[in-house]
This record gives structure tokens, sequence and C-alpha cells, in this order.
């Protein structure tokens, strides 16, 4: 038996099974979780992420703000100067109206059916080639374009083809305008017109239209295809900001210039970190290896259980990435949000989270070695305001921690959380107080967010934390509680099928709780495994004497081994029926344990005395249980207590002075057989343990006064 160690120890290692199988003992899934701690880690403090102050668009500027590093940013408001500019130069492009065309043909063709004047000028040539290139004209006449000197070298710059662009601005659009002829002979010598028909026919149309007055139009559609071709050529303005320049003043109108500058001042940010460089990448390696091997030297010297336990292990890294992670969203969100959520959750607050989650499942010192922990991490990681972080999250965590110890039923940990909100509250009020010193906006801003992220936390906790039981296999105060229901499959069932083993269980249930409680063991756990621990007698209730009718007994029938076989059986029976229904393997050592290695002595006894006191020709072996021995304190106390409850129940008289006798026997027996060996219990808990079972077994079994036969008198005649 070893020295006493503290009893939160002993809560603890009953949380996870003592049985290791593959995965809690394989040497390479334990490096594989810490490659995976470390990567995570290693992630989260290498991704960092910058602050800086979002305005909104048209607001008035609270304060100023000045440029924390030199950046470029593509000022838009220059680009669209340069671009104006380009095209300050552009002129009108005009063209001839087509209805006018329209109208100077019909008044050629006119001419030409009744002055037969032309024949003479025109010879042989058929009047279908006149009437082609009178085609021909009319189609030059409407795509020609005219411009001023300018705007025709800017298109031919911009690479607009000019072949049908002719340098000629006519002065007034609303009157008809005589073209003059070094514009015709321009048009005469295009080659569309050269090309275009008969050349005599051509120019006796061209002649006759010369002589006319034309309407002018201005072409709108190419006067904004060329400045839209012009001002797209116009490269995007690039402005230099050095670090220190004030980007906006005080009381200055937001613009959209502003919010570009404050967003390539971010991006800058982001570039100078610079998170591919080698140093940078060596840094975050080295703090990720600083902080591993921190942890894993702490978790060595305090809890090294820990470290032997891959399953232990795996839960501890999944809650702390997992909190990581969660601290990670929150902070993109608030930072790539074009909205002001940054300045209403001013302190993301998750390691409440992982406080409880941790204190639950494993214990309360780690949890508060991981909250610190994790304070540090998202202190130097997160882009958020760090004094304010770091006494919201650290206040929280040890309130949640020294409140979960507690907690038995689920919706407790509302209460929990309730109680980290409130220190939240008083943390965001000496906060602000001692930042500003008065009453503000953030104040009540900081109090809402802790209601938030308090409410988030306790609406996680409650559904993580029965997942996380499962993938685990973790047994915690508020999963004992739930087996202790009546209403549980195994218990109806014992109760209905074997009475006597049911009641049994409840008494040494609660003996075996009180004794717990009185030596700092874990009560409560004792109290719900002793109810399943005689599950196995529900395969054959008669052969217990607790479920025997009175004048009945079966093992009249048999020899004292195979009353010693059915009578040890009830423990594989159990386990098989327990591993059956799912119970917890905590449970089923329990249920493997509560009588060890003894020996079933009332039946050894009767074989001895039927081989006529001849140990030799009697196998101890066969009367034993198979064990193992008790391999906890709450494993030694349920075992005192079911031997004693059950004992007590052949005294002739149950007093206190009995039970102390009968108890120490029992006691030293057990401990002379070497029950107690693989235990960590010491002889001052057994004596505490029998003092407490003896008192607590003499209060259940007190006799009451015995009460007078009431007489009854005579019913008076009121007649008489």
């Amino acid at each position: 038996m070893s020295e006493l160690e503290p009893s939160q120890t002993y809560h603890t290692e009953l949380k996870f099974s003592k049985e290791q199988g593959f995965f809690d003992k394989s040497f390479g899934l334990r490096v594989l979780i810490t490659t995976l701690f470390m990567g995570g880690l290693f992630l989260f403090l290498h991704i960092r992420d910058v602050k800086v102050d979002f305005l909104e668009l048209n607001e008035i500027a609270p304060s100023y703000i000045v440029a924390q590093v030199d950046f470029d940013f593509a000022d838009e408001e220059a680009t669209i100067i340069s671009k104006q500019e380009s095209v300050r130069d552009i002129g009108k492009i005009y063209q001839i109206s087509e209805k006018e065309i329209h109208k100077r043909r019909a008044e050629f063709e006119d001419f030409l059916t009744h002055d037969q004047t032309w024949r003479d000028q025109m010879g042989s040539v058929p009047f279908e080639e006149i009437s082609k290139s009178l085609d021909n004209l009319e189609y030059v006449l409407k795509q020609v374009r005219f411009t001023d000197p300018r705007t025709l070298k800017s298109m031919k710059a911009a690479g607009f083809s000019t072949d049908l662009y002719l340098v000629y601005t006519p002065q007034d659009l609303k009157e008809k305008i005589k073209i003059p002829k070094q514009i015709w002979r321009a048009i005469s010598l295009l080659k569309e017109v050269q090309g275009g028909g008969n050349p005599l026919a051509m120019s006796i149309a061209l002649n006759s239209l010369s002589d006319k007055e034309w309407v002018f139009e201005d072409d709108i559609p190419d006067q904004r295809r060329l400045r839209k071709k012009i001002m797209d050529a116009v490269p995007q303005k690039i402005t230099h900001v050095s670090a220190g320049n004030r980007i906006i003043d005080q009381g200055d109108k937001v613009t959209l210039r502003h919010i570009a500058m404050l967003l390539a001042m971010k991006d800058s940010l982001r570039k100078k970190h610079n998170l591919l460089h080698p140093f940078t990448i060596t840094g975050s390696a080295l703090m990720t290896l600083l902080l591993t091997v921190v942890s894993v030297v702490y978790l060595k010297l305090n809890h090294r259980s820990i470290l032997t336990s891959n399953r232990k292990l795996f839960l501890l890294v999944s809650i702390v990435l997992l909190t990581l992670f969660l601290s990670k969203l929150t902070e993109h969100f608030l930072l790539s949000s074009m909205t002001r959520w940054i300045e209403v959750i001013r302190y993301p607050i998750f390691v409440p989270f992982a406080a409880i989650m941790i204190s639950s499942l494993l214990n309360p010192g780690i949890a508060t070695y991981v909250s610190g922990f994790l304070v540090v991490i998202l202190t130097m990681t997160l882009a958020v305001d760090r004094q304010g972080l770091m006494l919201m999250n650290i206040v929280a965590a040890i309130v949640a921690i020294l409140c979960t110890q507690s907690i038995k039923q689920r919706k407790e940990i509302f209460s929990v959380c309730f109680k980290a909100f409130i220190s939240c509250v008083v943390v965001a009020f000496a906060v602000n107080f001692y930042q500003t010193g008065g009453f503000s906006f953030s104040m009540a801003a900081d109090v809402i967010s802790a209601a938030f992220f308090m409410t988030l936390t306790a609406i996680m906790v409650v559904g993580l934390l029965p997942l996380f039981e499962s993938l685990f296999k973790i047994m915690t105060d508020v999963a004992l509680m739930e087996y202790m229901d009546p209403n549980n499959d195994l218990l109806r069932r014992l109760s209905i099928e074997a009475p006597g083993t049911y009641q049994h269980s409840v008494v040494v249930g609660n003996l075996a709780e009180t004794a717990a409680l009185s030596i700092g063991a874990n009560g409560l756990f004792c109290r719900a495994a002793t109810l399943y621990h005689d599950i196995g007698k529900m395969v054959t209730p008669q052969y217990f004497t607790e479920n025997q009718l009175p004048g009945m007994n079966i093992h009249q029938l048999l020899t004292p081994l195979e009353s010693a076989q059915v009578i040890i059986a009830h423990v594989s029976e159990g386990v098989a029926m327990g591993r059956k229904a799912g119970l917890p393997e905590q449970f089923i050592d329990i249920i493997k344990e509560h009588h060890g290695t003894t020996l079933v002595y009332y039946f050894y006894k009767k074989q001895l005395e039927k081989m006529a006191g001849d140990a030799k020709q009697v196998d101890e072996r066969q009367f034993r249980y198979f064990g193992p021995k008790p391999r906890s304190k709450e494993s030694v106390i349920i075992m005192l207590s079911d031997s004693i409850e059950a004992a007590s129940r052949s005294l002739d008289t149950v007093d206190e002075k009995n039970l102390d006798l009968l108890a120490t026997r029992l006691i030293k027996d057990k401990a002379d057989d070497g029950q107690f060996d693989e235990s960590l219990i010491t002889f001052e808990e057994l004596a505490q343990v029998k003092k407490t079972l003896v008192k607590t077994l003499c209060a259940f079994t007190h006799t009451r006064i015995k009460y007078p036969v009431r007489e009854d008198k005579p019913i008076p005649d009121i007649n008489a």
C-alpha cells in the first residue's frame, strides 16, 4: 500500500478505465497525436492577422489615423482624374444625316430619269452600273466620319481604324452646310469609292452632290466608344504613403479613398509578417517547440498518466486545438467583416470552454494549466485588445474551473457559465474604469459580448460533453448521476428479477458512498458503481440468500463445489451483461474486483468437512474468485461495504460493538489474504472506512421502541 496522495488524483483516474488497448499503448499513435498538436499550434502561431481601424463610407472619423507602415494603394480618385485628363482633348465626331443622304440620292436618280443630257457624258454605260455605283457611294457617305485633327490623332494612338475619317468640323449643326470642295476631293480618293463602281458614274454623282447643302449630326456612339477605350487604356494610379503620414484627420468625412488606404495598409502589414520567409517560419517553429516542451515537462511532473495514455492525450489535444480553431475563426470574422463588430466584440472568450471541458473530462489541475497556456497563446497571437483579452479569459476560466468541480447535472453547466459571466462583468467594469476613468459605450459592449460568449460556451459544452464522454469512454459525475437513474434498463430488471439483490446493492451503495467521502475518495462513483456490482446474480437469482424464500435453500441439492462455482459465476456473468448493456469499463472493473480473489469460505469449509478435513483433497483455487484484486480505493471500499453488510445479516444482535468486531475480523482476513496489496489505500484510511461503515450500518439497522398495544374502550350506551 502506498502513501496517501491527493484525493483529486483518484477521482481523475476513475474517469478512465484501467484497461488499455492498442490505441492507448501504441507509441506510433502517440507520436502522431504529438505531431498533430504541434502542427495545429504552429499554424495558429504562424498565421497572424492584423487589426486596422475600420471606417464606414460617409461617416465622420472619430479620431485621426496614421499610417503604421509604408504602403502603396490603388488611388481611384487619381485614376479618375487621369482618365478625365486623357479624354479632355477628344473632340466631337460628326456624320452626315442618313435621311439627308437618302434624299440626295433620290434627287439624283430623278435627275437621271428626267434629264437625258447625262447620256452624252456617260456614253454606253448601262443604268444598272450607274445604280451600283450610287449604292456604293451611299454606303461610303453613311460610313464616313468627320472630326478635328487632335481627335483623329488620339484615335490612331488608341488603335481605332481611321480609314473613313476625315478632318472637318461643321460650324453649326442646326443649319444645312455646304461641304467644301477639298472634302469632296478627299472622299473621291477613298479606296472604298475608287474601287466601288464605274469611275465616270461615280465622278458625275460626286459632282452633282458637291453642290448640295447637307445636314450633319453628332455620332454619339462612336464618341463614347472612343472615350471608353482611351480611358480604359489609362493605367491604375498607385499612390505611395509613408509611415507616419496621416490617412484621415479627426472630423473628416470618410471617402472611398480613405477606405482604400486602410485596406492597403492592412495588406501591407500582413505582407510585412512575410509568412514564407525562413526566419519567420523558424521563429514560429521554435515558439511551437518551446511551448510543447514546457507542456510535456509539466505533464510529466504533475500528470504523468496523460503522457502514458493516448486516449487522454488525444482528448487533451482535441480540446486545445478546437479552442484555438474557434478563436482564430472568430478573429477572422471580426477583422475581415466590413462591419464594426470589432468595436463591439473586443474580447473573444473561449478559454472557459476549454477549462470546463478539461475540468469535467480530466481534472481541474490540468484545466488550470491549459487555461494559462491558452491565455498566453491567444494574447500573443490574436489581433485584439490584449490586456482585456487576457484578464477576461483567465478570470472567467478560473471561476469556471472552481464551479465545475461540483456539477452533477448537465443543466448546472449553465449556472457555471452564468457565474463566469458575472466575473466577466466585473472585469469589464475594472478594465474600462482603469483605461477611461468612467462609463463608456465600450463597457456596455463588453458586457453584451461576454454574455454572448458565455451563453455560446454553455451550449457548446452541453452539446459536446456527451460526445467526448462517448468517444473517449470517460466517466464524469454527470454521467454517474445518469447511471443512478432507477429507470435504467439493468436496474429495472434487477429490481424485478432479483429484488433482494437490488435492495442489497442500494444499501451497500449508500454505505460505500459514506465511507468513500470520509477519506476523500469518490463517493458518487462508489454509490453508482455498487448499484451494478451484482447484476450477474440476475442469471440465477434463486441461488443467492437475499433472493430466497424462507425455508428454501436450493444449495441443498448441489455439492459444495457446484454451489461455489454458481456463486463465483455471478462475476463473469455480470461482466458479460455489463458489456452487452454498454456499461462503462470503470463499472466493469468494480464487478470484477469487488470480490477480488477471495475464498468462498462457506462452501470451501463444507467441502473440507466432506473430505474429512483433509485439505490436500480440496483444490482451494476452485473456491476462489478469479479477480483481479481491488486496484483503487473505491474498489476496496465497495468490497468491504459488500462483505460487512452481507455478514451483518447473520448477527443475532446488531449493535455497534458486534458490528465493530465483525468489521475488524473481515478487514483483517482480507488484508492477510493480500486483497489490498494492489490498491493505494493506507491503514489509516482502512481504519476510517471501518469506523464509518460501522456507524452507518448501525444507523441503518437500529431498532425502534415497542409501541404499546392499544386497548379498545367499551362504547358507551347513549340510551342508558
